[in-house]
């Protein structure tokens, strides 16, 4: 049987745990521990779960251990929200006990100073002992939402997905489920590695470009310990997934923060460029941005070029994203004459037959859909194309008003053909092979535009950040152009 490359490292183990053995929980939700045990729960993680504590016998419904010896086997993970000054002997008890894989969430060590520097050397000389790689300290380990997994404090509430994060912040792990959601997006596996006395950002970037649930790996930095490594990394990477970075230590104020918050060394801005420069990674100005760079580089296809054709039935808006895009390196050709003779029956006279194509009004509805786009997306002298979206919903529903039906008949036709539009422009889309994306500026929670979301086309809440994805298309496609392809990373247990 042919093993999957990602199986070989530590953190498959970590990532997909059979049995977990839980330290820090109670029947108390004033505890982190608990509160944490509680969403493992809640996403329904299959596999067995031993809280072990020393006074209770049953936490959260599941039969608790006074002990690791009481255990009934060996577990394959083990997850420790304790004091800092027992976290050592609780992982010894585990060592002993065969567990080679653990979560250290526990805070105390060398981020803080003191005595902390000592105790996580000491947590470090135990785990090496034992031949246990762990996650952390510090940090609020892993998300799998694809194996029911989510040892972190809030509850999981997006769609397993495509986006795989390693992460020197916990809260950017466990804290955006909820921002993801709104965009239809999700994990495919979230690593949050702390102080890395372990494993660090480098191990967790080459387990996600094994991973098969991963397109596109997320990396948020405070600072890199193994530069040269993180650079071959990356290179070998690359060619077979894009990889985008934010990095907040280039400034004095966010060199600060990262050293209080995980004792990561920053290093000045230009030196980091100059690392994702040689890596062919892409980097991000901001959380918003990588997340939208994620979404763009998860489900388009790569771009023959730079050129983009923008459909809007509104000037501002179509003016807006022909800005947008100029200022992105993105160039807005005329329409050819076949395209332009091929548009005139779906246009008013009102109409702009530019780039923009701007409609102002359809003569019918139902065309800006799946008629116009048809026509557009046939134009050789474009590569992209970025479409205005407002949600017919509002105009719908007037009309069916004016009929006398009830609200409730009013509300379930309305939503019955603001879905057909979106699946006539989904249908559209999918029938060729040049990306597509829209912006709107009303709610992404529209039905309308939730369907065309769930249908695989990015829709942006403003064209600036859709043009910079449309960017980040292109410069991923120049790095995988320019560096050479190599196998895909397999370091063994790594």
């Amino acid at each position: 049987m042919t093993i999957d490359p990602a199986e070989k490292s530590a953190l498959y183990h970590i990532a997909n745990p059979k049995s977990i053995a839980f330290f820090g929980a109670s029947n108390n939700f004033n505890r982190m521990g608990t509160i944490i045990l509680d969403s493992l729960r809640a996403l329904g993680f299959e596999g067995p779960v031993y809280p072990v504590h020393p006074k209770e016998t049953q936490v959260l419904g599941y039969a608790a251990y006074s002990s690791v010896a009481e255990l009934p086997e060996a577990p394959d993970l083990a997850i420790m929200v304790l004091p800092t000054d027992v976290v050592g002997q609780y992982l010894e008890a585990c060592g002993k006990r065969g567990t080679r894989h653990a979560v250290i969430v526990s805070g105390g060590f060398k981020e803080v100073g003191g005595r902390g520097p000592e105790l996580e050397a000491e947590v470090k000389q135990i785990a090496d002992r034992h031949s246990i790689r762990f996650l952390g300290p510090n940090c609020l380990g892993v998300a799998n939402p694809h194996q029911r997994l989510n040892p972190t404090p809030f509850h999981y509430d997006a769609e397993p997905g495509f986006i795989g994060l390693a992460s020197q912040s916990g809260s950017f792990v466990t804290q955006m489920f909820n921002y993801l959601a709104g965009y239809g997006l999700g994990y495919s596996t979230a690593f949050s590695v702390g102080n890395e006395a372990n494993i660090d950002i480098v191990d967790c970037m080459e387990y996600l470009a094994t991973c098969p649930h991963t397109r596109v790996i997320a990396l948020y930095i405070e600072g890199i310990r193994r530069g040269d490594r993180f650079i071959e990394a990356a290179r070998k990477i690359v060619p077979h997934k894009p990889i985008i970075a934010l990095y907040i230590g280039g400034t004095e104020a966010g060199r600060r923060a990262g050293f209080s918050h995980t004792g990561s060394m920053a290093g000045p801005d230009a030196l980091y460029a100059g690392m994702f420069k040689q890596s062919g990674i892409i980097r991000a100005a901001s959380l918003t941005e990588m997340f939208d760079l994620c979404w763009a580089l998860g489900t388009l296809p790569l771009p023959a070029g730079n050129r983009v054709l923008v459909q809007t039935h509104s000037g501002g808006p179509g003016a807006t994203a022909a800005d947008a895009c100029d200022r992105d390196g993105l160039v807005l050709p005329q329409l050819s004459g076949s395209i332009v003779q091929a548009l005139r029956p779906f246009m008013p006279h009102t109409g702009t037959l530019g780039n923009p194509v701007d409609l102002t009004f359809s003569k019918s509805p139902m065309d800006y859909f799946d008629e116009i786009p048809a026509v557009l997306l046939e134009e050789e002298n474009t590569d992209i194309l970025m479409v205005y979206f407002l949600a017919p919903s509002a105009f719908i529903e007037r009309a069916f008003k004016q009929r006398g039906l009830t609200p409730e008949k009013v509300a379930e036709e309305s939503r019955k053909l603001a879905l057909d539009a979106a699946e006539k422009f989904i249908n559209v889309v999918s029938a060729q092979d040049k990306p597509v994306v829209g912006f709107t500026y009303r709610s992404l929670n529209e039905a309308f535009t939730r369907h065309l979301i769930t249908g695989g086309i990015p829709i942006f809440p403003d064209p600036k950040r859709a043009s910079r994805a449309l960017r980040a298309l292109l410069d991923y496609k120049k790095w995988k152009v320019r560096l050479p392809e190599e196998k895909a990373p397999d370091r063994g247990d790594a």
